[in-house]
């Protein structure tokens, strides 16, 4: 029971690493609040966390739009007593295309989830962390936050950009007591996959992102859920600014 009496925020939660996260956290004892745009799918997840015994609750989030971060931190303060953890897992991907190539407004709509949504999940979650004496913010970077791949100038750029967010903040949240880490994932097994797979032949570039990993699979994404815990927990009490790679060795 690593997360036994914490209290998380987890967007993305309806589905993907953020539904498999928030399992993870409810297993470990924590209470949490499940986020995402899709309300229905967080309610779904919500219910079926609470039937299993967990503490649970959905919130409808859009992370580009601040009022419903700010709502959704309010709920897990009026429900449960406190806010302790955040995973940030909201994320847009975009289908393989040469940077140059790409369209203006989905490069924008990509950087205003994957960036601008995590800011503003961290300014909306410090103060109620503040408020707790302190926590822990994990980011869901990229792996081609740290290592390109040609095709993905637009999401990349925009997990480069996250992976670095979290950096800053945890020198600047240290004070606080707020450690911020990121995860850096591999391609993940989840309903987004086929965006990366891009719109060729599905098995050929499955292969070809398998055989750039070492330990020869895709990530799961309980590999992903699993690192999300250790970051939230005590275990990691004294590690902050950490851009940790998930990824089999791709990064080697």
């Amino acid at each position: 029971m690593l997360l036994k009496g914490k209290v998380a925020l987890v967007t993305g939660g309806a589905s993907g690493m953020g539904r498999v996260t928030a399992a993870r956290f409810v297993a470990q004892g924590a209470s949490v609040v499940v986020a995402d745009r899709n309300a229905d799918g967080a309610e779904q997840v919500a219910k079926e966390l609470a039937r299993e015994g967990g503490a649970a609750v959905a919130a409808a989030v859009d992370v580009t739009v601040p009022a419903t971060i700010d709502a959704a931190v309010e709920l897990a303060e009026t429900t449960f007593g406190r806010l302790d953890t955040v995973s940030s897992n909201a994320g847009l991907a975009g289908y393989p295309t040469p940077a140059v190539e790409a369209d203006p407004d989905e490069f924008d709509r990509i950087f205003a989830v994957n960036v601008k949504g995590v800011w503003n999940c961290a300014r909306s979650a410090v103060p109620a962390l503040r408020r707790a004496g302190g926590g822990s913010i994990t980011i869901v970077g990229s792996v081609m936050g740290e290592r390109a791949r040609p095709g993905f100038g637009a999401y990349a750029s925009s997990k480069a950009a996250a992976n670095h967010l979290a950096r800053t903040l945890a020198l600047e949240l240290a004070a606080d007591q707020i450690r911020v880490n990121a995860l850096a994932p591999v391609a993940t097994d989840t309903p987004m996959l086929g965006m990366f797979l891009g719109t060729g032949d599905p098995h050929q570039a499955r292969a070809a992102f398998i055989a750039g990993i070492p330990l020869g699979r895709l990530a799961e994404a309980g590999d992903i859920a699993d690192a999300a815990v250790f970051f939230a927990s005590d275990a990691a009490r004294f590690i902050t600014g950490v851009v940790l790679p998930v990824d089999g060795g791709r990064s080697i």
